[in-house]
């Protein structure tokens, strides 16, 4: 069974406000209130759970043995590039949910998102946490 730190990447904030309500009754419980208390977090929190996951395109040999199932160990040296650069414009880590897709495509979207507010960014990887814990618990 996968815990809540493994399907958030550690001990984040996220994970440590959702480890602090629980008992959950369901995976699905537990996943709604990840949800729910995204809101709760402070800008600085937000940074850090984003920061806590993988970048993708990651070496191999650096990735979490899920992380690894997750992205495949092919490395495309555009994403290099465009993490530094998304890094840099936003000030924390871009995170999409692989679900299996291939990195070319994971290119494309992360050039898309380039062109999107902090904010949105924001918002858009917080969920995109939340998505891959969804399917870290429920495998």
């Amino acid at each position: 069974m996968t815990t809540v730190e493994e399907a958030l990447e550690g001990t984040t904030p996220l994970a440590q406000k959702v480890r602090a309500g629980s008992p959950y009754r369901s995976t699905a419980e537990l996943i709604a209130q990840m949800r729910a208390l995204l809101p709760t977090l402070t800008e600085d929190e937000k940074v850090v759970t984003l920061n806590a996951h993988p970048r993708i395109g990651e070496d191999p040999s650096r990735l979490s043995t899920r992380s690894l199932q997750e992205q495949g160990d092919d490395t495309i040296p555009e994403l290099e590039r465009l993490n530094a650069e998304y890094e840099g414009r936003f000030g924390f880590r871009f995170v999409v949910f692989v679900n299996h897709r291939p990195k070319s495509e994971i290119v494309e979207v992360l050039r898309r998102r380039l062109g999107r507010s902090r904010a949105e960014e924001m918002e858009e990887g917080l969920q995109a946490i939340v998505d891959i814990a969804a399917d870290r618990l429920r495998s």
